[in-house]
């Protein structure tokens, strides 16, 4: 029985699904950590990339004082209450007068837990391009510009890499359309899919305190976990059952995201694929001894499910993590 609950949940999790957040198998050392808030201590941003059947690209014109005039992707802060999408489209909406619907999640940035930005492929769906006249506080206007010739001055030039992102995915989709899922969650957290592979067989690492599940690790919002960034929290499950320093742990990237935004519910968690291996060279036909009672190693008999894993792990077929 357990078993089969683990494929289902492991199954929905692939499948950019996930489940709700019910309790982490490792946090920070001391306190609690307390329930995250946005705008208190958190900031979540979203992002838009827009392409067009011509290779062109929709840039708004920024109207704050300490960037205006320069070019930007439609972009901005989330507000309490809101879910990750209905913040996109309000922002695309407010900078570029359009309404739009996210095709994908494209990358998701960090700089420690407390700063996230979403980066989503988007179409537009209606509305009328702002013009110069319609110039208010959010933008001055918005404009498609062609992706090989973007105007000058250009805010910052991180978003030419996220550009061409979307227009790689365009061409060749390295992972299946992923968008976020409104289920709710009180800290910025990570459900790992922890794998170690031998010969086409795979072993997922699973929480056994309770039913037995894919472990969840909170991120703190102290300093040392902001300047680690978010790997800090994968890492340090990990370091309470496993002996790292003859391992190669590896953060492929999301095969999905969680938030509701909703009843105060702020927080965020990350289905994150991992793959773990030995650091000597060797054939190793099980995975390294776990440590303590509270974690063990699932061999993954279903074929369908091993399938999927090893083609999401030999494609790199997840959402990239940026820091």
């Amino acid at each position: 029985m357990a078993s089969e609950g683990l494929a289902g949940a492991l199954a929905s999790v692939l499948a950019g699904q996930g489940s709700s957040v019910q309790s982490c198998d490792s946090a920070p050392a001391g306190e609690p950590p307390a329930p995250v808030r946005l705008r208190k201590n958190v900031c979540y941003v979203v992002l838009a990339v827009f392409l067009s059947e011509q290779d062109e690209v929709l840039l708004i014109q920024e109207a704050k004082r300490e960037c205006r005039g320069s070019w930007y992707l439609p972009a901005g802060r989330m507000e309490p209450g809101e879910t990750i999408v209905e913040a996109l489209q309000r922002e695309v909406k407010e900078e570029a007068g359009l309404h739009c619907e996210p095709e994908t999640l494209l990358s998701v940035e960090e700089r420690g837990p407390s700063w996230v930005r979403f980066v989503f492929l988007a179409r537009p769906t209606g509305g009328i391009l702002k013009t110069s006249k319609e110039a208010d506080v959010e933008s001055l206007q918005a404009a498609w510009y062609p992706r090989t010739s973007l105007p000058t001055p250009l805010r910052a030039h991180d978003i030419l890499h996220l550009v061409e992102l979307a227009a790689q995915y365009r061409q060749q989709a390295r992972h299946p359309l992923i968008l976020p899922q409104e289920l709710p969650c009180d800290l910025v957290c990570q459900r790992l899919v922890a794998t170690f592979t031998s010969a086409q067989t795979v072993w997922v690492l699973v929480g056994t305190v309770g039913m037995p599940h894919l472990p969840v690790t909170a991120c703190g919002l102290d300093p040392m976990e902001q300047r680690g960034g978010m790997k800090m929290a994968v890492l340090r499950l990990l370091q309470e059952c496993l002996t790292l320093h003859h391992l190669v742990v590896e953060i492929k990237g999301l095969l999905g995201l969680q938030h509701l935004g909703r009843d105060h519910s702020d927080g965020i968690c990350l289905n994150v694929l991992v793959t773990v291996a030995f650091r000597s060279p060797g054939i190793q036909d099980e995975p390294p001894k776990v440590r303590g009672e509270n974690f063990s190693w699932w061999k993954v008999m279903e074929e369908d499910l091993q399938s999927q894993l090893l083609q999401r792990l030999q494609g790199s077929s997840v959402v990239p993590v940026n820091r």
